[in-house]
């Protein structure tokens, strides 16, 4: 699809502006702020450390608040997850993207896996869980099971990459992720997306999320630099 298919606003409406870097400042939170209501980002996306500065910088715009946990390894007790995604929540997230246990789903546990998302999904009440699968790093096979387990507990949005590992979103992925979770459930498209391009493909292919440091530069027209 051409990258005219889409103006601005519907890219910028799309767009998780983040900032997940262990070695972000308050200033580079408070860019990333300033940028995304200058630009009217869907949600600013950063560590749950940075929730109640975020959610204090946003306050009374339409920007969301979207805090990750048990980023990046999704290796975190499960009830550790839900307790980061608690608290969060009452520092000010309006959403939680969570990593879903990643080993467990290549050893063929699935009961881990949907008992892991589902406490999760519970801790989080009526606020939306979006949850990253690290697409990398999964079969086929894995994909779709973790997408059907996702439809099935009814969580927001099933979400590609943590931008840590070693590849992000592909079209290919989000078109298999949107065929199997249907019009139900959101998909996020992340890891990778540096141009406006590439985020006009993933929405083509099925994202209504699109995850990435490089926003600012995606609706004006340049390139990003950073994985994420």
């Amino acid at each position: 699809m051409d990258s005219n298919s889409y103006d601005d606003a519907a890219i910028a409406a799309a767009i998780d502006h983040t900032l997940l870097k262990p070695e972000a400042r308050a200033v580079d939170i408070d860019q990333v702020c300033e940028e995304a209501l200058e630009h009217q980002f869907a949600a600013v996306c950063v560590n749950s450390l940075w929730v109640p500065r975020v959610a204090a910088m946003l306050k009374g715009s339409s920007v969301k608040t979207c805090s990750v946990v048990g980023f990046p390894l999704g290796a975190s007790l499960p009830a550790a997850t839900a307790a980061e995604a608690r608290l969060a929540i009452d520092a000010g997230a309006s959403e939680i993207d969570m990593v879903m246990s990643i080993g467990d789903a290549l050893a063929g546990d699935w009961d881990r896996v949907r008992d892991g998302i589902a406490e999760v999904l519970a801790s989080c009440a009526d606020i939306p869980l979006k949850v990253i699968l690290e697409t990398c790093l999964l079969a086929e096979s894995h994909k779709r099971l973790a997408c059907e387990i996702c439809g099935e507990l009814g969580v927001a949005f099933v979400k590609t990459s943590t931008g840590f590992s070693t590849s992000g979103a592909t079209v290919d992925d989000v078109a298999l992720m949107r065929g199997i979770v249907g019009s139900n459930v959101g998909v996020k498209a992340s890891g990778g997306i540096r141009d406006r391009d590439t985020a006009v493909a993933m929405l083509a292919a099925g994202a209504n999320r699109l995850g990435c440091s490089a926003g600012v530069a995606i609706v004006t027209g340049g390139e990003g630099a950073e994985a994420y």
